[in-house]
């Protein structure tokens, strides 16, 4: 089963910004997790990261259009983009809510999710191991 694994800002810039928060892995090792996962689990995992709103929101259509599920970390956009969350809406298959961090933990802004009220199920402050956690999720239905 095909699933989209979806990062937004700045997730690039794993092992470089505020590691004491996101850890020192980078985006590329992130990847290499999930690709590995979803092997073990016969998921075929298309991970992919941006810092474009447009093109993250044309990939959650490509998931809605094709009943994938996806696997998402929306970054900032989870606690500003109306857009995202109606993009979100439109899905059909599981959608699993990703932070690294515990965002609750964190500033006040980052406490609400434009993103939650449409997830399957959230996961939060778990760092790699809530991706690993959400792929599980989607493999065992």
């Amino acid at each position: 089963m095909k699933t989209l694994v979806l990062n937004g800002p700045n997730l690039n810039r794993l092992g470089k910004r505020e590691p004491e928060i996101y850890g020192s892995q980078t985006l590329a090792d992130l990847a290499e997790l999930c690709a590995a996962t979803g092997k073990d689990l016969g998921l075929d995992v298309d991970f992919r990261q941006t810092n474009h709103e447009g093109e993250l929101l044309e990939w959650l259509h490509e998931a809605a259009d094709n009943g994938h599920p996806v696997v998402l970390n929306a970054a900032a956009w989870t606690h500003t983009s109306v857009a995202v969350g109606d993009a979100c809406a439109q899905l059909t298959a599981p959608l699993i809510e990703v932070h690294l961090s515990n965002v609750h933990k964190r500033e006040p802004f980052r406490h609400h999710s434009y993103v939650s009220a449409h997830a399957t199920g959230v996961i939060v402050g778990l760092g790699f191991q809530g991706y690993v956690a959400a792929l599980d999720a989607i493999a065992a239905g």
